[in-house]
């Protein structure tokens, strides 16, 4: 299947990205089937050379069932060549990872409060409930036991 994406290049601490056709079995970095552009993210969101993408091969190749990548899709969605892709839900976002853990932790014990009231209130019901089931079960087996009697001995007089 072929995918239309990022690959790495530049050299440490300063990435740069082609964008290319690759086939989605190679690796990030291997062989792929043709270069589309480049992406530079180390530059201001307003240079022009941010994102240098050639249109009309990306449009031939999603033509031919090339589909790209999250990253590439927002990128495409920015130079408005496709749709912008739908953002995903991560409300955690923009609270730093150390007060994450502290809100994470007082949210639990909120949902945690109402869980465990309703715990201690469903036992109650479902013991009356499970008792009257119980009874019925116990009652069964001795009506079973009365009515085969009488069966052996109408066969037992037939004899």
């Amino acid at each position: 299947m072929l995918k239309i994406r990022l690959s790495m290049g530049g050299v440490r601490k300063r990435p740069i990205y082609k964008i290319v056709v690759a086939d989605s079995r190679f690796p990030r970095d291997g062989r792929f089937v043709e270069k589309l552009g480049s992406f530079n993210p180390l530059l201001p969101k307003e240079k022009k050379e941010r994102i240098k993408v050639e249109f009309e091969r990306v449009k031939y190749w999603m033509s031919k069932g090339a589909k790209p990548t999250l990253r590439v899709s927002r990128i495409l969605g920015e130079l408005k060549l496709i749709p912008m892709p739908k953002a995903g839900n991560n409300p955690q976002k923009a609270v730093p990872k150390k007060d994450r853990k502290k809100e994470e932790s007082k949210e639990e014990t909120k949902k945690e409060a109402p869980k465990q009231e309703a715990k201690k209130e469903a036992p109650k019901q479902e013991a009356k409930k499970e008792a009257p089931k119980q009874e019925a079960k116990k009652e069964a087996p001795k009506q079973e036991a009365k009515k085969e009697a009488p069966k052996q001995e109408a066969k037992k007089e037939e004899k």
